[in-house]
């Protein structure tokens, strides 16, 4: 059984440059020397956007450098605050379509991974998502040849309302375009992705969607109107997935907590 990391909302910035007094790259680096070091049995790492705060060169440069020693595979994905330019400057060999956008579909273990490339950046609505028709049918070919594979589509902006408006004001504008694709597969669907800075998990037309932490900012659990720039200082945490032949097993880790082990010893015990 496969299994998979998965990292979110990593926010780079330059030296020196933090967010609400926290430094993106520290945290990143920190939540990566977690994950390697107690899942080195993982089959890859996923990165689902929002690799840098503001999509500068520098930023990504910096990313190539905290990944260069890494032992596991890595795949990228783009989110709102990158740039598609900087990012094929500093990661050429990055797969990406015939339209520059970086998507892949990767086979692992009975499994069509699908990573999808959400990117708008000439939105009117700044930080909003879109699949143009190009993506969507560039997702069309990959189900049809994933055949009668289990499915894990990867996204930067969840398909799917989330209760704070802040952000469902910026989310993906055609997610039911996406729901509806996904429904005709003959196989299981999952959607992953990022973007809310909250673990949520739910689901759009029975299309199950879940979204993982950053590892640095989060967003304050204030549903409702709450401003889409507040953050908080809670513990970063990544994403773990299990390809179960019986369908994906996801599972959050919180790893700036002491992760202390300690025996229950009254666990055994008779009420």
């Amino acid at each position: 059984m496969k299994k998979l990391l998965i990292f979110t909302d990593l926010h780079l910035k330059d030296p020196g440059e933090t967010i609400i007094g926290l430094d993106p790259m520290e945290r990143f680096q920190q939540g990566l020397m977690h994950a390697v070091a107690h899942h080195p049995d993982a089959a890859r790492i996923i990165l689902t956007g929002d690799l840098t705060h503001y999509g500068r060169t520098t930023q990504f440069e910096r990313l190539k450098v905290a990944l260069g020693d890494c032992p596991i595979p890595v795949s990228l994905m783009l989110g709102n605050h990158d740039s598609r330019k900087g990012f094929h400057n500093v990661f050429p060999d990055e797969p990406r379509t015939a339209e520059g956008f970086v998507q892949q579909a990767i086979d692992m273990d009975g499994y069509c991974l699908i990573l999808m490339d959400t990117l708008d950046e000439p939105a009117e609505d700044l930080h909003s998502g879109f699949l143009c028709e190009h993506r969507l049918a560039w997702l069309d070919q990959a189900l049809s040849e994933a055949s009668d594979r289990k499915v894990i589509v990867f996204t930067h902006h969840p398909p799917m309302l989330t209760g704070f408006d802040g952000m469902d004001s910026i989310a993906l504008r055609n997610r039911l375009d996406l729901i509806s694709r996904l429904r005709k597969h003959p196989q299981s669907v999952q959607v992953i992705s990022g973007h809310i800075h909250r673990t949520i998990s739910g689901q759009v037309d029975g299309i199950p969607v879940s979204m993982f932490k950053s590892p640095c900012h989060q967003m304050p659990m204030c549903l409702g109107p709450a401003d889409v720039h507040s953050s908080v200082d809670e513990p970063g945490a990544y994403g773990l997935i299990l390809l179960h032949p019986e369908g994906p097993i996801i599972h959050t880790e919180d790893y700036a907590l002491t992760g202390d082990l300690n025996v229950d010893t009254h666990g055994s015990e008779h009420a």
